[in-house]
């Protein structure tokens, strides 16, 4: 790996993340009477996609926004302007990854529409109240505002179809509901509101949430780690993984995710226990073993479409083997255009042959030509993974990330030493269950407020 090249400055990447953050600032106050201020966030906005297919129509919701008068259109212009601008941030910073990695990237293929567009009253209606957002702006929101979100929610979720921005909407509100009214707070998450109101108004737009699988995957799949991401109402397990094809093809990077909704008392090792249902992925991950693919539909952005039935248990198999027999040469497959984000870059590594600063505040390991600081916060406590054993490793498998103006490494998994022996320790080690004393009473704890929570639901269903 080519780790010289990682502090490097990429060029135009401050500028593009200056006009996004001139527009976020517009939406701190709202749309529904802009001041000069205002006014200047829109402008360095239009401008920064001026040489784009959305110029003119960027330009025009621009000149709305700023007299006041901006339809429902307008507003998703200037949302599509600010993605359009992250992802070709995204775009430059995985350029740069792949020089450093050295790794093939497949030629991206043409999307299709679907022949459909299901429930587009209801897209329309989250689309609604998305503007009335735009239009009050951070520091305006109440809960009457937010509290609009609910019967949108409600009537999207039975459709699964529409279960994505619907359960980003329900998240989106109830971190907005937490903060009301908005004319008391006295820090705003810019970037992050931003960032899902912008996603949102995309996703409202018919045939946006479609990702048809673009073939079928057969061959050995083979862990390399799993990033456990969790809200307070929902929990998602990512798996990555390489994938041998049967035919002898050349190794594949790929990912395999499952969600499940969970109540505010489930946390730590007890998350395993809503996934485990309807992944049977995290059971081989917890044993060590890659699994056998039959036909797994896969889509263009290299995700498997997960489907248990496709797949059984196969032999054991070591993540660190595998990212240094098959790592280096895996393709990685073009990203989906909505996915082109900064916050999700997340490329498997291989990292040997460093030294480590553990700080106070921040672990950072020392590569050739370059300190790469650990995202420690990313490591979930639902594992055995730390921030001492990181800080004692000698090799790691990890996903480099990109934020706050510079690459980071979250560690999945790392070789260290305890009690003077090797050994390997996985973030989900406790995926398919554990014997570990700490986790085994997180499960037990878990086990315990899920029968709660059931019991009260039957009796409340009962009445």
């Amino acid at each position: 790996m080519r780790t010289d090249l990682l502090p490097e400055t990429v060029d135009g990447l401050d500028e593009a993340l200056d006009a996004v953050d001139a527009f976020d600032q517009v939406l701190l106050s709202g749309l529904l009477r802009p001041q000069p201020a205002q006014a200047a966030g829109l402008t360095a906005l239009a401008d920064a996609v001026a040489g784009s297919p959305l110029a003119a129509r960027v330009a025009e919701a621009a000149d709305k926004a700023v007299a006041g008068a901006a339809g429902e259109d307008h507003l998703l212009a200037l949302a599509a302007a600010r993605a359009a601008l992250l992802g070709s941030v995204h775009d430059a910073l995985q350029a740069r990854v792949d020089e450093v990695t050295g790794r093939p990237r497949a030629e991206e293929s043409p999307g299709s529409r679907p022949s459909e567009e299901p429930s587009a009253n209801l897209l329309a209606a989250a689309r609604t109240w998305l503007c009335d957002l735009a239009r009050a702006g951070w520091q305006g929101i109440d809960h009457e505002l937010v509290a609009g979100a609910a019967p949108v929610v409600s009537a999207m979720l039975p459709e699964p179809s529409l279960r994505r921005p619907a359960t980003l909407l329900d998240g989106f509100a109830a971190e907005l509901a937490a903060s009301c009214p908005g004319t008391t707070l006295d820090r705003v998450p810019l970037r992050r509101w931003a960032d899902l109101w912008s996603r949102a108004m995309l996703l409202t737009v018919p045939g946006a949430t479609a990702s048809p699988a673009t073939g079928t995957a057969t061959g050995r799949l083979l862990p390399l780690g799993v990033d456990l991401l969790e809200h307070p109402t929902a929990v998602q397990a990512q798996v990555h993984a390489v994938l041998e094809p049967e035919d002898g093809g050349a190794p594949l990077l790929v990912r395999a995710t499952a969600s499940a909704p969970k109540p505010d008392t489930v946390v730590e090792a007890g998350l395993w226990q809503l996934l485990r249902p309807r992944f049977s992925l995290l059971t081989a991950l917890g044993e060590g073993r890659s699994m056998w693919l039959d036909g797994m539909p896969l889509a263009a952005g290299g995700d498997l479409v997960w489907d248990d039935e496709r797949a059984r248990p196969d032999e054991p198999a070591d993540a660190f083997a595998t990212a240094r027999v098959a790592l280096s040469t895996a393709t990685t497959a073009p990203t989906a255009a909505l996915d082109r984000h900064p916050a999700a870059l997340a490329v498997p590594v291989l990292l040997e042959g460093y030294g480590v600063d553990d700080g106070e505040d921040t672990t950072v390991l020392d590569l050739p030509g370059c300190r790469l600081a650990v995202a420690t916060h990313r490591v979930p406590s639902a594992g055995p993974l730390t921030p001492e054993r990181i800080a004692s490793s000698r090799a790691c498998v990890g996903l480099l990330r990109w934020d706050a103006g510079e690459f980071l490494l979250q560690p999945l998994a790392v070789e260290t030493t305890v009690r003077k022996k090797p050994v390997t320790v996985h973030a989900g080690a406790w995926a398919g269950g554990t014997t570990d004393k700490a986790g085994a009473r997180a499960e037990k704890a878990a086990t315990d407020a899920v029968d709660r929570l059931r019991e009260r639901a039957g009796r409340l269903l009962r009445k």
